[in-house]
């Protein structure tokens, strides 16, 4: 499994960073570490580099955007964002993610300056970033779920959608006020309650340091009365293992993008790679004439067994005419002399699981195995009543039943293993 170095970036150029190494689930291939930058070049190896930077120096947003990808998507990010910027479009960097299953597409605004600046001090340690990332895309977000992350003076929250915050200075309970989690609706002449807008989690997942839990205590109960869950996690090893165990997994908006994208010098490596380019052509070809000698060869054997097949038939069946498909009748001959196989139940459960995904179209499949008539199918949705949806849907089919196994977060999306058996097995 591939392995990354999460580094995170101290708003300070002059502080120390934070690192952690970690594959692509999000687990943790070493300790947090906390030094001078260029220490962290010799933990990189053959990893490659996620830099968190500082998300007080970026504004995360998702914007309704008719366009798709590309240059028309880059040029029209200014004016779907003109009412959230207060600088300068032409001194701002911006990116997009992919579009999100609201329709809205996450973008991250940052200072070019700034960011020129992040890239010198990591080519100054040695360091080559193969994306970079603002810090808060490192809290998950999870959906029917607010989550918060409070440390260093600062509130990193979103509300499981399309909300996502960073804010310096306040407390978890003016966070959760500013994007009206704790509004209680307004009446309307009726004196019945009413919202303006769809209403917000009532679920809240706090992630804080050692000490933090302390400091606001008194503000956890007044969240608990205005929310229905709050749990909260304590972070012995610091922010950075708990960001990093995120955005490996692939979350957040990679800084890297237009201007800033990765280049390669195509022509340097051709004519660096000149020689083995010619060696790798000339096996290619050699390749294709050899394949096409075997056809050559296969396609005249298959000929002469298909003239010893139907000689050997029309001495069972006299005057019979050429065959096409010897296996199908061979099949057929089975089938009269009772010696068929019995139904293919791997291919019926296929048909099931088939019919059950067709109404779930952001579910994806993983790998499959089939075993004395169960089919154990990975099975990757956007949540779990997706999830709920796929085993009803082949249950009522009638011929199987399906049951999820096991559920695991992986980032915004879960992971899930699924089983489909004979109903009565």
């Amino acid at each position: 499994m591939a392995e990354f170095l999460v580094i995170r970036l101290p708003a300070d150029a002059h502080a120390p960073a934070e690192w952690i190494a970690v594959d692509a689930s999000g687990a943790r291939r070493g300790p947090p570490v906390t030094g001078p930058l260029a220490e962290a070049a010799a933990d990189v190896r053959d990893r490659k580099v996620i830099v968190l930077v500082p998300g007080a120096d970026v504004l995360t947003a998702a914007v309704e955007v008719p366009v798709e990808g590309g240059a028309r998507l880059q040029a029209a990010l200014p004016y779907a964002l003109e009412e959230q910027l207060a600088e300068d479009v032409e001194t701002l960097h911006f990116a997009a993610g992919p579009r999100r299953a609201s329709g809205k597409v996450p973008v991250a605004v940052v200072s070019r300056e700034r960011l020129a600046e992040w890239l010198a001090r990591l080519e100054d340690a040695g360091i080559q970033p193969w994306s970079m990332v603002p810090e808060n895309y490192g809290l998950a977000r999870i959906p029917g779920t607010i989550s918060l992350l409070v440390a260093e003076n600062q509130v990193m929250i979103n509300d499981g959608e399309d909300v996502e915050l960073v804010m310096q200075g306040v407390s978890p309970g003016d966070a959760l006020a500013a994007i009206g989690a704790l509004d209680e609706g307004e009446g309307d002449a009726d004196g019945d309650e009413i919202t303006a807008r769809p209403a917000l989690p009532r679920h809240a997942i706090v992630y804080c340091e050692p000490g933090e839990d302390e400091r606001y205590r008194h503000e956890w109960i007044a969240i608990r009365e205005a929310l229905e869950t709050v749990d909260i996690n304590l972070l012995p090893d610091g922010v950075t293992p708990r960001l990093a165990a995120t955005v490996a997994t692939g979350a957040g908006v990679n800084l890297l993008q237009g201007e800033f994208g990765p280049r390669t010098e195509y022509w340097d490596l051709l004519r660096r790679w000149k020689v083995a380019a010619v060696l790798f052509a000339t096996f290619v070809v050699l390749g294709l004439l050899d394949n096409a000698t075997d056809l050559y060869r296969l396609s005249r054997e298959e000929a002469a067994l298909r003239e010893v097949f139907l000689t050997e038939y029309r001495e069972i069946a006299p005057g019979a005419p050429d065959v096409a498909d010897p296996a199908a009748v061979v099949a057929s001959l089975r089938t009269r002399s009772g010696t068929g196989t019995a139904p293919p139940r791997f291919l019926q459960a296929l048909e099931d699981l088939s019919h059950a995904l067709r109404a779930q179209e952001e579910a994806r499949l993983g790998a499959l195995t089939y075993r004395n008539g169960v089919v154990d199918v990975e099975i990757n949705a956007p949540d779990v009543s997706t999830l709920d949806a796929i085993r009803n849907a082949v249950d009522e089919r009638g011929r199987f039943t399906a049951s999820i196994r096991s559920t695991s977060q992986q980032g915004e999306r879960v992971a899930s293993q699924f089983r489909i058996e004979e109903s009565g097995a």
